[in-house]
Order: C-alpha cells, then structure tokens, then sequence
C-alpha cells in the first residue's frame, strides 16, 4: 500500500499537495473565550509582515471598542466595508471583490465564524476567505473554540450557551493554527477590568459563561483541537513523503469489527478509549473473501457494529483483503494508528493448530502499535447448509463433477498415450485437472481432484494395475509428491482466485461510481438529478428507493421515487426528519426509529445536509447488507456532490440576477441624474426665458432636449423589450441609402459641431431587415460617434459590398477603444475607462443596437480605425440577407 511505509509516497496525498498549489494559505488563531487577545496577537504578527516587505491589508476588524486593539490598526491599509440595505438598516460588511481587485499578499479578515448580511455572494465570512485563497490571497484570521462545529454540542452542554454561527472542522484542518492562551485567572480579571465587554455586561458575563471552571474546559478543549489539528496536517505531509512508523504524535485509535456476537462490545469499549485519550478513532470491517458467505445473523451484526460506531462518533471503513490479517496491517500502516481493539472468541486448540490465531499473528507482526484485546463470546452453531453457503471455498456438486469428469478426461488421454508417455509424465498430466478445479470452483474442489488424481494414476497406471496397491516402493513416492503438489497447487490457484474476485470487485464497484457519476454529472435539472440517483440505487442494490428534501424552508417532502405507490407514512416521515436534523443514518437498521420500514441516510455536502435518500425492501429486511454499505455510502457521496453542485448553481444564477438588478439600479440613478436631469435644465432654463419673449433659438433648444429625452425614454423602453422577449419583427426590403439619409437627418442634433460625410454607394443591393429596428440601430450608433467624437471632426457612414456580404460602418475620431475589449462595449451598462466609451451616458445605447442586430440575424462589431485615432462600429448583412431579385412592389 502505497505510502503506508513502503517508502512510496501516498499518490492521494501528492495530488492533495498538488491542488493547493497556486492557492493562498491560512492561520487561524484560536482562543478559548472572546478576550484572550487573538485580535491583537494577529494584527502585531500582520505587522510583523508588514515590516518584512509583505503586501498586507485589513479585510475586517472587530476592535469591540478595545483601545489597544485599535492603536494596531493605525498606519495598516484598510479596505472599506460595503453597505448592505437589510430591513430599514444598513449593515457593513466585508468587501471581498475589493480585496480581490486589490490582490494583497495577505489580508487580515476578524471573526472567522461570522454570518454575512443577507444578499452576500456567500452566507458565511469562512466562505469568502475560501474564496481569498482559491485566489492565491493568504489569509490570517480568529476564531473561538466554541465556533468549532464538532465541539458546538459539547460546549453547550457545560457552558449552557449555544453558538449558531460555526466553522466546519475541515477549514481548521487546511489551516496553520496558533493558540492564543491565557490562563482563566487573567482572562477573569481582564474582564473586571474593562477590557473585554462593558462593565455591566462583564458582571453578568463572570456569573455566566466566563465562571473559572468554564474557561478551563475551554482551554482544553482549544489546546487538544489545535493538537488534533496539527497531528492531521503532520499525517498528510508524512503520506506525501512515503516515510514509514506510526509519528505517534497523538492517539489514533483502530477497531476492528467481525461478525461474531460481541462486536458491539468492541465499538462500545473503542468509544471509551478515544474519550479517554481525546483521540480521533475507527472503526474497520476486513471483507475478506470468507465474508460472502455471512449468513443474514453475521451480516446483521456486522451492519449493527458499523451503524453503532457512526452513532458514536467513529470514522467507518470496510477494507477488501485476502485476509484478516494482512487487511488489518495495512489499514493500520495507513492510518498510523496507535492503538488496535479486537476481540477474541474462545476456540478449541485443534482450530488454531488448523487455522491459527488472528490475534497472536497482530500481536507478534504489529510494531508499536498497542493491542487490546477482549474476550468475546463463542459464536452460536452454523446450520450444516449455512455452513456450506457461507464457505465459499468449500465447493458444489458440479464442482465436483466436473473435477471428477475433468480427471476422468486425462486417465482416458493418458491411457490412449500410454505407448509414448512414461508413468512419470502421466503423473505431471494429472496436475491439470487439480488447477483448473481449485480455479475454477476453490480450494476444496481442487483438494478433491488431487486425491481422485492420485487415485486415478495409482489404479490404472501404477503396477499392479487394477488395483490401490503399490508393488514398487519408487511409485509410492511419486503418489505422495502427486498428492504433495496437487495440495500447494490447489492452495496457489485458490488464492490466486480469491485475489482476482478481490479485485474483480473493487474494479466493479470503481465501475459503478464511474458510469454513476458519468450518467449523474451531466444532468443540470435538480428534480431529473434526483429521479436519477433513485433510478440508479434501485437498480444496483435491488430496493425502493425515495429521496426528501425540504422545499421552502418547510417540512421534508419527496422529491423523487422509484416506485409511484411508495408508502412514506408518520414514522417513516420521523426517521427522514432525524436523518436530515442530524446528518446521521436512521430507520430501519440504524438503531435509530427502527420502527420505520425505511433507512434513511443523509446527502451531506461539507457542514450542509442537502437531502435524505431512503431505502426499503418488500420483504421488510434490512434493506442494504453490511458488504453493501461502502459503495452505498460512495454513490451517496457522489450524489451529493451532485445536487451541491446544483444548488451552488441555482445560487450563482440568484446571484447573477441580483447583479443584474443592482447594475440596473446603479445606471437608472446615474441617468437621472445625468441623462434626465442635463436636458430638462435646459428645457427649464428655455421656458423661464419665454417669459421674455419667445424666439426661435428657445423654441428649437426645448424641442431638441425634449427629443434628447425622449430618445433616452425609448432607449430604456427598448431594453425592456429585448430582456422581456417582446420584439415584434416586420422583415422586408430596405435599401441601404433612404435608410442612413432618414437616420442622419433624425440624428443632426447629436451630430451638431461634427461633419457628416456619406460613403454608401447607390449601387448597395437591398437588404431584408425591420425598416424601425435598423432606423433604431443607426441612430444609437450615430449619437455615440456625436457624443464621444473629438470636437469639429469627422463622423463617416461607409457601405461596402464584398466577399459576399454588406458592412454598413459608423466610424469617428476620438481615442478609440482599449485594444482586446472592443466586444465589451456591448454589454449592457459597460462604458470603458480610458477610451471614448467613458463619458456620460448608461451604457445602453450600444447594448440596444447589438440586441436589435442580432434579432434581424445581423452581427455587428467594434474596433479602431485602421488609420489614425478613432473608433468604427460596424453592422454586418450576411449573406442570406442580401436581396437579389426583387419585385417592383416589395421595394420600399
């Protein structure tokens, strides 16, 4: 096994490294308690950077107020928190996008266990420092022991106070951690003094959480689970290099479960030691060849132990082997465990003399590895047949037909070859029937066509023929050596046999993740995902299947079934609500609302229980096997990546339209206060004017700016109509030179101060287009050459005809645009910085004109002049559109 001391590295663990290349890294401080100064110890060490000619800035800081706290921060460049408008008040928050624009070294982010105001990209602020690092951005950041998510449970039950906003375990493993650690005399008087929460609140905080027993237990529970922290990132790091020993920097505890009466004790008895030593520990089921032939009874104990050790809190793993014994030593190799618990049943001498002793084997091959055994009970009778189903090397009766017909076949070719074979090579004839027996059909199958072999060979070949006498003692010798080979034989081939069904099913059940995966993960429908997960656990595991999930917020409710008269009644509803509140098995099997007719296990991604797949058989056993639980646990795994995936993209695509509608709002204020207001103070200015007498200079400048807002009212009327689907096309001919002599006449106020010149032959074919859409496109393009061309310069319309298309440009004489985002300019809203696209205006002129384009089946583009400053806007009529012969009538 591959990084289990071989001196190989663990490939997993290389690609682990490999992945976090490129990506940024974090440390965590942690305290036991608020007060213990993590703030404080952050921003001196982000100084400390500083002064090393690091790139550091502050995302966010909770200085709660704390004088010395706030003096580190002066002179740190801080970036600027975001308003967020929730229920009538104004939240603040952390800006990640500005923190991604600026791309610091390392940026400093308080309060890792925070919850974002709603309407944030990511609910919680440990989502957005994933985020910072996936962005190659360190991360410094603090949090408290009582945030951690498997400790939140057991802090509440001493302190009485339950914390809601936590951090998943997983992000204090990727981490560097440093404890911040005061004792709980000082932090008592800290508070007394002030310097963590305001003096009333600090004399009902000491009388409450802060009590000196509290702050103990905290202590610890920090100091241990920055421990545990580190001895999984020392693990990793040990697999990666291949080194071999256990590193036993902390307890790792191993179980293994078995199937005879007792194993629960075991589970129960592992528990106990991980509490004691506060070690991570596991539980490990070797499925050995033997194990297929598990009556219902061993299999049911199996199922019970592994169910119990998740209950219990224990990592569950079933290892396929060739046996007990080299499973169990290369699971420990692998884990570095430090502590093994077995059980051992009372068995008569003649057994182990036969068999041997699992135990004394671990106890004599397993270095440094602490062993604890206990006495088990002696497992109860095997019916004679469940005794030969449950031995699969014990063979069949046409298993042994077929041995006794195969040695038949080669007495009778050997005797037919008796007059060119000697007895010798006649023997080594025989040792064909004895492999491909014990192949075949098993090491008692090929046992039996050993000795039918020898017996053959001695009957018909071995003088005195006819008989099982022997008259030369030489030919004694070659019976026994037969009988001797046939035996090594039959043992090489059966275990050859049992490592190829080893691997066969392990190569299927890759294979089935594999196609799972294939068929589930091009799916993008949430509900057909979900029929499909059923269709697929029903097909392989031959149960009902039917997957709940909460809609709205509201109660669990079925999603997708395999069968339309599923039953889900009242208890079955219990187990699922179970399930999905705890993120652990229930129903049927579990040991958990057993009375349920279904077991229900959760779909779990990360700290997120998403939904509860359920299971059932008609027969109202168990519905999954014990052998059966590690690829029902993957294809769960699988599936609920699946539906993550899902709901990540649902999410962005929330996201997407908030964007959307926040861009919108941003471009309708600045219209109004720009585009709107620019007119209409001209337009109030004029008729305050008229006061004095009316002249034709006031007239045309009111009529000008009121068409100016017109103009802009239609513009924001047409984006409606193209995001709502609401165009109405009225195709037909349009020549070419009315359309752009009716445009620039409409567009001579936008184009006052520039010189218009027509480059469109007379010659130009018609074209098939909506004659008020391409007017549209043409005035929007000639006001964006008016607004951004320099002043008194030249604004041309150019149409040419070739290679089979027409181009009908718009082209100026301004800066032009940034060489590589010319297509940006169509986007709605955009106007480019530091080109002729950035002054005034919403950015929806351009957005128009490609949207009306595209309906027509026109393509239009954007790019500089080839000669000189300047910018051309081009639309393109295809080929298809392009009139040839067209009848008098048509012509418009």
């Amino acid at each position: 096994m591959a990084g289990s001391g071989d001196g190989r590295p663990d490939p997993d663990a290389l690609l682990r490294q490999a992945a976090q290349e490129g990506r940024g890294r974090l440390k965590i401080f942690l305290g036991a308690a608020p007060g213990v100064g993590k703030t404080y110890e952050m921003l001196s060490e982000g100084i400390g950077r500083e002064r090393d000619g690091i790139d550091v800035v502050i995302g966010v800081v909770e200085t709660h107020g704390r004088i010395e706290t706030e003096a580190l921060t002066r002179g740190h460049e801080i970036i600027p928190r975001r308003s967020v408008p929730y229920e009538g008040r104004t939240l603040h928050e952390m800006d990640l996008d500005a923190i991604l624009a600026r791309r610091p070294r390392l940026v400093l982010v308080d309060e890792l266990a925070h919850t974002n105001a709603p309407g944030s990209r990511h609910p919680k602020r440990y989502q957005d420092v994933e985020e910072l690092l996936a962005a190659g951005i360190d991360v410094y950041s603090t949090v408290n022991i009582q945030h951690v998510e498997s400790l939140n449970d057991v802090v509440a039950s001493f302190t009485r106070v339950r914390v809601r906003e936590t951090v998943p375990d997983r992000i204090l493993e990727m981490a560097e951690i440093e404890v911040v650690d005061i004792p709980p005399d000082e932090l008592i008087e800290r508070l007394k003094a002030g310097k963590v929460y305001l003096p009333q609140e600090a004399t009902r905080a000491l009388g409450h959480f802060f009590s000196k027993s509290n702050l103990s237990a905290l202590r610890e529970l920090a100091l241990r689970r920055a421990a545990q922290a580190v001895d999984v990132r020392m693990l990793e790091d040990v697999r990666a290099l291949g080194l071999g020993g256990t590193w036993a920097g902390s307890e790792r505890i191993v179980v293994a479960i078995n199937e005879l009466p007792g194993a629960d004790l075991m589970v129960r008895a592992a528990k106990r030691v991980a509490d004691g030593l506060r070690a991570p520990w596991t539980a490990v089921f070797i499925e050995t060849p033997r194990a297929a032939g598990f009556t219902p009874a061993e299999h049911q104990r199996v199922a019970a132990a592994m169910t119990l050790a998740t209950q219990l809190g224990a990592a569950v793993a079933s290892v396929p082997a060739a046996n007990v014994i080299d499973g169990i030593k290369g699971f420990l190799a692998d884990a570095r465990a430090t502590q093994l618990i077995l059980g051992k049943s009372r068995r008569s001498r003649w057994f182990e003399l036969r068999h041997g002793s699992v135990v004394d084997r671990l106890v004599r091959e397993t270095q440094g590895v602490t062993i604890h055994v206990l006495p088990l009970e002696e497992a109860p009778p095997v019916p004679h047949r469940a005794r030969q189903r449950r031995r699969p090397g014990s063979g069949s009766a046409t298993g042994y037909l077929v041995a006794a017909a195969m040695t038949g076949a080669v007495t009778a070719s050997a005797r037919a070859l008796s007059h060119v074979l000697d007895i010798g090579n006649v023997g080594m004839l025989y040792l064909l029937p004895v492999m491909a027996a014990a192949s075949l059909y098993g090491l008692r199958t090929g046992l039996f066509a050993g000795i039918a072999s020898s017996l053959a060979y001695n009957f018909v070949f071995l003088p005195p023929v006819g008989t099982f006498s022997i008259a030369n003692p030489e030919n004694v010798v070659s019976v026994v050596v037969l009988l001797g080979v046939a035996f090594v034989t039959s043992q090489l081939a059966a275990r050859v046999r049992a490592q190829a069904d080893l691997a066969s099913a392990s190569a299927r059940s890759n294979a089935i993740l594999a196609g799972f995966l294939r068929e589930i993960g091009s799916v993008n429908d949430p509900q057909e995902a979900a029929q499909m997960i059923c269709a697929d656990v029903r097909r392989l595991f031959g149960v009902h299947v039917v997957l709940m999930a909460p809609t709205d917020g509201a109660a669990l409710a079925v999603q997708a079934a395999t069968d339309p008269q599923y039953r889900v009644d009242i208890m079955d509803v219990a187990a699922a609500s179970w399930a999905f509140d705890h993120g652990i098995p229930a129903g049927k099997g579990s040991g958990t609302l057993t009375a349920s007719e279904w077991l229900f296990h959760p779909l779990k991604a990360g700290d997120r229980v998403l939904a509860v797949i359920g299971v059932a058989r008609d027969s109202g056993e168990d519905p999954i096997r014990a052998d059966q639980l590690p690829l029902l646990t993957a294809l769960i795994d699988q599936a609920a990546l699946v539906l993550e995936r899902l709901r990540l993209v649902a999410e962005m695509r929330d996201v997407d339209v908030v964007r959307t509608r926040d861009k919108l709002r941003a471009a309708l204020l600045s219209s109004v206060g720009h585009d709107l207001r620019t007119p209409l103070t001209a337009v109030i200015a004029a008729a305050d004017a008229l006061d004095h007498g009316a002249t034709p200079s006031l007239i045309a400048t009111i009529k000008a700016e009121a068409a100016r807002l017109n103009r802009f009212v239609a513009n924001l009327l047409d984006m409606a109509r193209v995001e709502a689907g609401a165009l109405k096309l009225n195709i037909e001919a349009v020549d070419l030179s009315d359309a752009v002599t009716s445009a620039s006449y409409d567009a001579r106020r936008a184009l006052e101060g520039h010189q218009l010149r027509l480059d469109v032959p007379p010659d130009l074919p018609l074209i098939r287009a909506d004659p008020q859409l391409l007017h549209h496109c043409l005035l929007n393009l000639l006001d964006n050459a008016g607004r951004y061309g320099d002043p008194g310069s030249e604004i041309v319309i150019e149409g040419r005809h070739r290679y089979g298309e027409i181009r009908l440009a718009v082209l100026d004489r301004g800066p032009g645009l940034p060489p590589g985002r010319e297509g940006e300019v169509f986007e709605t809203f955009r106007r480019l910085e530091g080109s002729d696209r950035a002054i005034g205006g919403t950015g929806l002129g351009l957005a128009i004109v490609k949207a009306f384009a595209e309906a027509m089946g026109l393509s239009v583009e954007a790019g500089n002049r080839p000669e000189g400053s300047g910018a051309m806007f081009a639309l393109v009529f295809p080929s298809p559109l392009i009139v040839r012969d067209v009848a008098p009538e048509s012509v418009t």
